[in-house]
């Protein structure tokens, strides 16, 4: 399976649309076949559901996904975990156990119409 984390350094992103990269991995078995960081293209609704499902992804995580984007996700054969947060590492070891829960989306829908990659406010916790 190929999953796509939202990045921020080395954390879960909060915003998988403004996320400075994803961290593509690839897991078959319980075991890590393949990892990768890209930059993110760019914020455009609709865009990175498809950019993602042309690079072969199954599952986008994010610590929060917009309703719409997630539909968008679905439409592709997708799934979407969001509620998730703590270090990229940390995630990948919960996948790889099969422990990895999510949760309701760490952001409030709406917030981030309107504004770029450089949206520097939210309702999340921190």
């Amino acid at each position: 399976m190929k999953i796509a984390i939202s990045t921020d350094g080395d954390f879960v992103s909060a915003h998988f649309g403004r996320c400075p990269s994803f961290t593509i991995i690839n897991i078959e078995d319980g075991e890590l076949k393949g990892r990768e960081v890209i930059d993110n293209p760019g914020h455009h609704p609709g865009f990175i559901p498809e950019f993602l499902h042309q690079k072969g992804v199954n599952c986008i995580i994010a610590g929060g996904i917009g309703m719409r984007a997630a539909g968008i996700f679905n439409e592709f054969g997708i799934q979407t975990i969001m509620g998730i947060g703590g270090k990229i590492d940390e995630t990948v070891e919960k996948i790889q156990k099969g422990t990895l829960e999510g949760g309701e989306s760490l952001c409030k829908p709406g917030l981030g119409k309107g504004y770029g990659l450089d949206k520097t406010e939210c309702d999340h916790q921190e």
